[in-house]
């Protein structure tokens, strides 16, 4: 994803750590869980 947005991979860190805390996200699933509750992500 950092070479895509043509940055580092600590500020993609940084940004993912904010949107865990932002949205009270314990990890990676419960993010993708919260996005899917909130209608970010298709259900398959």
């Amino acid at each position: 994803m950092a070479d895509k947005l043509f940055t580092s991979k600590r500020t993609i860190e940084t940004h993912r750590q904010h949107i865990l805390e932002k949205t009270g996200a314990k990890n990676t699933a419960a993010l993708v869980k919260y996005a899917l509750d909130q209608g970010w992500l298709a259900k398959q």
